[in-house]
């Protein structure tokens, strides 16, 4: 393994800890600790309104969390005849503008939920850098992607999307 490699598996190390971390932080604090603080709309504080924006978003930062996790953004995505290179640059690409058409919903959520989420973008763009960087210049976007969906089965951070879901979620009972 090369020094490159070894940061990249320290860093993603790291957030999935980190997503771990507050996924277990917020099932353990029941009280108001991570409680959803309420926001001025209008006059009154914590209106139906107000929740019901707070729920939306966390259904969209759900949504998001499924649209980037490797696995269905592959398939969504995918085009026979690019090269790793291109493959790489378009998942790169798509993982980028789903989030920033997502990055508004950050005011209507925690912290802890939005950093889940920015931890997963940064995980997944990790990977694909990481697989991308360890095959031949001409190896093809379908090799690519299968080395891609390997190395997440064989992963356990590879299911990083489905512990950000559950903190959403979390969250989200929490505002109703």
């Amino acid at each position: 393994m090369d020094s490159n490699t070894i940061i990249y598996l320290v860093i993603i190390l790291a957030l999935a800890v980190f997503v771990v971390y507050l996924f277990f932080n917020m099932k353990k604090e029941k009280g108001g600790g991570n409680k959803i603080k309420s926001f001025n709309i209008g006059e009154e504080k914590g209106t139906l309104a107000s929740q019901q924006m707070q729920l939306q978003a966390y259904e969209r930062l759900t949504l998001l969390a499924g649209r980037i996790a490797l696995p269905s953004l592959i398939s969504r995505v995918n085009q026979p005849g690019l090269s790793a290179r291109d493959m790489q640059l378009l998942l790169s690409q798509t993982i980028r503008q789903e989030f920033e058409y997502n990055m508004t919903q950050q005011i209507y959520v925690s912290a802890d939920a939005w950093n889940s989420v920015k931890s997963l973008k940064e995980q997944n763009l990790l990977i694909i850098h990481q697989v991308a960087n360890a095959l031949p210049p001409e190896a093809t976007g379908n090799e690519f992607n299968r080395i891609l969906l390997e190395y997440l089965m064989n992963d356990p951070k590879g299911t990083l999307h489905e512990v950000v879901c559950e903190v959403l979620s979390y969250e989200a009972k929490n505002v109703m």
